[in-house]
Protein backbone atom coordinates (compact mmCIF):
# COMPACT_ATOMS: atom_id res chain seq x y z
CA UNK A 1 0.00 0.00 0.00
CA UNK A 2 2.81 2.43 0.91
CA UNK A 3 6.10 2.10 -0.97
CA UNK A 4 7.94 4.78 0.95
CA UNK A 5 7.38 7.79 3.16
CA UNK A 6 9.45 10.93 2.78
CA UNK A 7 9.15 13.66 5.35
CA UNK A 8 10.43 15.31 8.50
CA UNK A 9 11.76 13.12 11.30
CA UNK A 10 9.77 14.21 14.38
CA UNK A 11 10.74 11.47 16.84
CA UNK A 12 13.46 8.83 16.78
CA UNK A 13 14.28 5.95 19.08
CA UNK A 14 15.82 2.49 18.50
CA UNK A 15 12.46 0.75 17.98
CA UNK A 16 10.43 3.29 15.98
CA UNK A 17 10.37 6.72 14.40
CA UNK A 18 7.64 9.24 13.73
CA UNK A 19 7.85 10.87 10.30
CA UNK A 20 5.60 13.79 9.41
CA UNK A 21 4.57 13.92 5.77
CA UNK A 22 1.87 16.31 4.47
CA UNK A 23 0.71 17.07 8.00
CA UNK A 24 0.32 13.39 9.00
CA UNK A 25 2.63 11.79 11.56
CA UNK A 26 3.44 8.17 10.66
CA UNK A 27 4.53 5.82 13.48
CA UNK A 28 7.01 3.52 11.74
CA UNK A 29 8.63 0.49 13.40
CA UNK A 30 12.31 0.19 12.50
CA UNK A 31 15.21 -2.18 13.03
CA UNK A 32 18.29 -1.25 14.99
CA UNK A 33 20.30 -1.14 11.76
CA UNK A 34 17.88 1.39 10.26
CA UNK A 35 18.12 3.42 13.49
CA UNK A 36 21.92 3.46 13.19
CA UNK A 37 21.69 4.55 9.54
CA UNK A 38 19.44 7.54 10.22
CA UNK A 39 21.72 10.52 10.45
CA UNK A 40 21.17 13.92 12.05
CA UNK A 41 19.25 15.21 9.00
CA UNK A 42 15.59 15.68 9.85
CA UNK A 43 14.46 14.98 6.26
CA UNK A 44 14.22 11.23 5.75
CA UNK A 45 12.98 8.69 3.26
CA UNK A 46 11.98 5.26 4.57
CA UNK A 47 10.92 2.32 2.43
CA UNK A 48 7.88 0.81 4.09
CA UNK A 49 5.97 -2.41 4.52
CA UNK A 50 2.43 -2.43 5.94
CA UNK A 51 1.34 -5.38 8.08
CA UNK A 52 -2.41 -5.67 8.54
CA UNK A 53 -3.56 -7.73 11.52
CA UNK A 54 -6.98 -8.20 13.03
CA UNK A 55 -6.10 -5.89 15.93
CA UNK A 56 -3.68 -3.41 14.31
CA UNK A 57 -2.12 -1.99 11.17
CA UNK A 58 1.64 -1.81 11.64
CA UNK A 59 4.01 0.14 9.42
CA UNK A 60 7.63 -1.05 9.22
CA UNK A 61 10.31 1.20 7.74
CA UNK A 62 13.76 0.58 6.29
CA UNK A 63 16.56 2.88 5.20
CA UNK A 64 17.38 0.63 2.23
CA UNK A 65 15.23 -1.31 -0.20
CA UNK A 66 17.50 -4.30 0.36
CA UNK A 67 16.67 -4.45 4.07
CA UNK A 68 12.96 -4.24 3.23
CA UNK A 69 13.29 -7.10 0.72
CA UNK A 70 15.07 -9.30 3.27
CA UNK A 71 12.35 -8.43 5.82
CA UNK A 72 9.65 -9.42 3.32
CA UNK A 73 11.42 -12.71 2.60
CA UNK A 74 11.77 -13.45 6.31
CA UNK A 75 8.08 -12.89 7.06
CA UNK A 76 7.18 -15.23 4.19
CA UNK A 77 8.65 -18.08 6.26
CA UNK A 78 6.13 -19.96 8.40
CA UNK A 79 6.65 -19.08 12.06
CA UNK A 80 8.50 -15.81 11.40
CA UNK A 81 6.33 -12.77 12.08
CA UNK A 82 7.18 -9.12 11.53
CA UNK A 83 8.53 -8.56 15.04
CA UNK A 84 10.76 -11.64 14.79
CA UNK A 85 12.02 -10.43 11.41
CA UNK A 86 12.74 -7.03 12.96
CA UNK A 87 14.72 -8.67 15.78
CA UNK A 88 16.72 -10.62 13.19
CA UNK A 89 17.43 -7.41 11.25
CA UNK A 90 18.36 -5.66 14.50
CA UNK A 91 20.91 -8.35 15.36
CA UNK A 92 22.28 -8.89 11.84
CA UNK A 93 22.56 -6.68 8.77
CA UNK A 94 20.60 -7.60 5.65
CA UNK A 95 23.87 -8.75 4.08
CA UNK A 96 24.68 -10.97 7.08
CA UNK A 97 21.20 -12.54 6.90
CA UNK A 98 21.64 -13.22 3.19
CA UNK A 99 25.10 -14.71 3.78
CA UNK A 100 23.83 -16.92 6.61
CA UNK A 101 21.08 -18.26 4.35
CA UNK A 102 23.29 -18.75 1.30
CA UNK A 103 26.05 -20.41 3.35
CA UNK A 104 23.43 -22.41 5.30
CA UNK A 105 24.85 -21.00 8.54
CA UNK A 106 22.01 -22.08 10.83
CA UNK A 107 24.15 -21.30 13.90
CA UNK A 108 24.35 -17.59 13.08
CA UNK A 109 20.57 -17.35 12.71
CA UNK A 110 20.10 -19.38 15.91
CA UNK A 111 22.28 -16.89 17.79
CA UNK A 112 19.49 -14.32 17.34
CA UNK A 113 17.22 -14.13 20.39
CA UNK A 114 13.97 -16.01 19.82
CA UNK A 115 15.21 -18.08 16.87
CA UNK A 116 15.36 -21.78 17.65
CA UNK A 117 17.01 -24.55 15.64
CA UNK A 118 13.83 -25.46 13.73
CA UNK A 119 13.03 -21.86 12.80
CA UNK A 120 16.63 -21.19 11.69
CA UNK A 121 16.59 -24.35 9.56
CA UNK A 122 13.21 -23.41 8.07
CA UNK A 123 14.52 -19.93 7.17
CA UNK A 124 17.51 -21.47 5.37
CA UNK A 125 15.44 -24.12 3.58
CA UNK A 126 12.66 -21.75 2.50
CA UNK A 127 14.88 -18.85 1.41
CA UNK A 128 18.14 -20.27 0.06
CA UNK A 129 16.75 -20.36 -3.49
CA UNK A 130 15.07 -16.93 -3.20
CA UNK A 131 17.76 -14.89 -1.49
CA UNK A 132 19.87 -12.59 -3.62
CA UNK A 133 17.53 -12.57 -6.62
CA UNK A 134 16.98 -9.03 -7.79
CA UNK A 135 18.70 -7.47 -4.75
CA UNK A 136 21.00 -4.55 -5.56
CA UNK A 137 24.60 -4.38 -4.38
CA UNK A 138 24.75 -3.16 -0.81
CA UNK A 139 27.25 -1.35 1.36
CA UNK A 140 26.65 -1.63 5.08
CA UNK A 141 28.74 1.36 6.14
CA UNK A 142 26.32 2.69 8.72
CA UNK A 143 27.79 5.13 11.18
CA UNK A 144 27.09 4.42 14.83
CA UNK A 145 25.42 7.20 16.74
CA UNK A 146 26.67 7.94 20.22
CA UNK A 147 24.17 7.30 22.97
CA UNK A 148 22.94 10.42 24.72
CA UNK A 149 22.58 10.45 28.50
CA UNK A 150 19.24 8.72 28.00
CA UNK A 151 20.87 5.92 25.96
CA UNK A 152 20.25 3.40 28.71
CA UNK A 153 16.59 4.39 28.89
CA UNK A 154 16.23 4.28 25.09
CA UNK A 155 17.78 0.81 24.99
CA UNK A 156 15.44 -0.44 27.73
CA UNK A 157 12.41 1.00 25.93
CA UNK A 158 13.47 -0.49 22.59
CA UNK A 159 13.92 -3.96 24.10
CA UNK A 160 10.58 -3.69 25.88
CA UNK A 161 8.89 -2.80 22.59
CA UNK A 162 10.52 -5.88 21.07
CA UNK A 163 8.69 -7.94 23.71
CA UNK A 164 11.24 -8.55 26.46
CA UNK A 165 10.52 -8.40 30.20
CA UNK A 166 11.45 -4.98 31.68
CA UNK A 167 13.14 -6.37 34.82
CA UNK A 168 15.37 -8.70 32.79
CA UNK A 169 16.11 -5.96 30.28
CA UNK A 170 17.13 -3.44 32.96
CA UNK A 171 19.45 -5.95 34.60
CA UNK A 172 21.20 -6.83 31.31
CA UNK A 173 21.38 -3.21 30.07
CA UNK A 174 22.76 -1.98 33.42
CA UNK A 175 25.51 -4.62 33.24
CA UNK A 176 26.42 -3.58 29.68
CA UNK A 177 26.41 0.15 30.46
CA UNK A 178 28.49 -0.37 33.62
CA UNK A 179 31.23 -1.93 31.46
CA UNK A 180 31.15 0.84 28.83
CA UNK A 181 29.02 3.92 29.41
CA UNK A 182 29.97 5.41 26.03
CA UNK A 183 28.39 2.65 23.91
CA UNK A 184 25.94 3.86 21.24
CA UNK A 185 22.30 2.91 21.88
CA UNK A 186 22.17 0.42 19.00
CA UNK A 187 25.24 -1.42 20.35
CA UNK A 188 23.71 -1.58 23.83
CA UNK A 189 20.61 -3.15 22.31
CA UNK A 190 22.62 -5.58 20.15
CA UNK A 191 24.66 -6.72 23.16
CA UNK A 192 21.49 -7.08 25.24
CA UNK A 193 19.84 -9.16 22.50
CA UNK A 194 22.75 -11.63 22.76
CA UNK A 195 22.28 -11.97 26.52
CA UNK A 196 18.50 -12.04 26.89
Amino acid sequence: MYNHIKGRLVEKNPAYVVVEASGIGYHINISLNSYASLGPDENVLLYTHLVVREDAWLLFGFVTQRERQVFQLLISVSGVGPNTARVILSSLTATEVESAILMENVGLLQAVKGIGAKTAQRIVLDLRDKIGKGLPAFSSGSAALKAPASGRAEAVTALEILGFNRLQVEKVVNAIVSQNAELPVELIVKEALKKL
